[in-house]
């Protein structure tokens, strides 16, 4: 027996496309979807975008190397999501340096723009401290970045 696979998302271009569906675990009193939950939903699909490359987070944790967080994040509400939608989240890099990447994310219901994130995350150090991202992890990003192009950063 095959066993179904978690959602997993693909990508188009540069972008990143990852679906959700809104359940009524994810929806508040009044039937739309509770503000935090997009913030779960970008953050599902930026972890999915970073797979789609070949970046294992998990195995450079477990080798003491570091890990991303999130430095920095705005968030913009256009419209609600309810029950049983289909939403689709679009990431794209808009930005990379030597220790940090800027991803902007969409959430969208058709051609509806429900929410637009900008993340800003960092690669840190076990101790917490900011240091430069794996040379491998930034030929990737650079492959699907919407910045120009460049050497990397040695």
């Amino acid at each position: 027996m095959t066993l179904p696979q978690p959602p997993s998302g693909r990508f188009d271009g540069n972008e990143h496309l990852f679906p959700v569906r809104v359940y009524f675990e994810d929806t508040d009193l009044s039937g739309v979807v509770y503000h935090a939950n997009y913030l779960r939903w970008f953050e599902r699909a930026r972890s999915d975008m970073l797979r789609v490359l070949g970046i294992d987070q998990r195995a450079a944790h477990e080798a003491g190397e570091g890990a991303y967080a999130v430095a920095e994040m705005h968030l913009r509400f256009a419209r609600p999501a309810k029950l049983d939608d289909a939403v689709l989240i679009r990431s794209h890099v808009a930005e990379l340096s030597p220790a940090t990447c800027r991803i902007v994310q969409r959430a969208f219901r058709d051609d509806t723009l429900l929410c637009e994130a900008t993340a800003r995350v960092a690669f840190v150090a076990p101790n917490g401290r900011p240091r430069r991202q794996p040379r491998a992890w930034m030929s990737a990003f650079q492959t699907v970045s919407s910045q120009a192009e460049g050497p990397v950063p040695a």
